[in-house]
């Protein structure tokens, strides 16, 4: 059986948190054995160390300010990011980017933070984790000014149409599909599209403890969603291409370990 790799998973939730050592361990029953696991803001990054100090070959982490949280960056400038953020010696700067579906933080407050990310993970030759929601024109202006000096990136939990992929997959991005693609009453064009998304440039995601797949059976309790559901997003993804599953655990599992600089 091939190994998996997930590459966005939200352990310092409070949902997993606790029970870190046993969603691992489950995770590695069924071969994800590689988790990416995702920052959203400052407090993060010390909690992320630890934790790949606790389990060094199960996990990569990202460190980043996540549109959300964007408000935390306000008056900082790219030199005091990337003091923030080097002594964690980073794989990958994110997650960041733009959602102006909560508007959590401003617009201004978010197009800030998302371009001193930029910046800094061109400084560091770093690549990048990217969150995109009702965003996608302005997201793609501005990565479309800092692409040619980007090492690498992936638009994470794509869930956009045939022409936002397009546009993505012409900058190189990776492209990142969760439990999303596994509601066919909502997602007939992604379904459709994933199809057009060459293997090189797929990776595969839980997102836990979000995006439950809506066809899970059975429904885990209080819908937490974790990373050992992988398997299940690759065998939809396998019904909707050409690929097999296993065709996609390998070339997924070698695309973001290529992406988060394991080699």
């Amino acid at each position: 059986m091939p190994e998996f790799f997930d590459i966005a998973c939200n352990l310092t939730h409070e949902s997993i948190l606790p029970n870190i050592d046993h969603v691992i361990s489950e995770a590695n029953l069924v071969n994800v054995n590689k988790l990416g696991l995702i920052s959203a803001e400052l407090e993060d990054f010390s909690k992320i160390a630890s934790l790949v100090k606790r389990y060094p070959n199960d996990l990569a982490p990202t460190y980043g300010v996540h549109p959300h949280h964007a408000s935390q960056l306000n008056g900082v400038k790219k030199n005091e990011f990337l003091q923030l953020v080097s002594k964690y010696n980073p794989n990958v700067i994110g997650e960041i980017g733009l959602d102006y579906f909560r508007n959590i933080s401003t617009l201004e407050e978010q197009i800030h933070a998302f371009e001193i990310q930029l910046q800094a993970s061109i400084d560091l030759e770093l690549p990048v984790f990217l969150h995109q929601r009702d965003s996608h024109d302005d997201f793609l202006k501005i990565l479309r000014n800092y692409n040619s000096e980007l090492s690498s990136l992936v638009v994470h939990c794509f869930t956009g149409t045939q022409r936002e992929l397009d546009e993505y997959l012409e900058l190189g991005s990776y492209i990142g599909l969760t439990g999303w693609i596994c509601d066919e009453r909502r997602n007939q064009e992604l379904r459709a599209s994933i199809k057009n998304i060459p293997l090189e440039k797929l990776m595969i995601e839980t997102d836990a403890p979000y995006l439950i797949p809506r066809n899970l059976k059975p429904r885990p309790s209080k819908n937490i969603n974790l990373p050992k559901y992988l398997p299940h997003i690759a065998a939809e993804i396998s019904s909707l291409t050409n690929y097999s599953i296993d065709e996609i655990a390998t070339q997924t599992y070698n695309n973001a370990i290529k992406f988060f600089n394991l080699t």
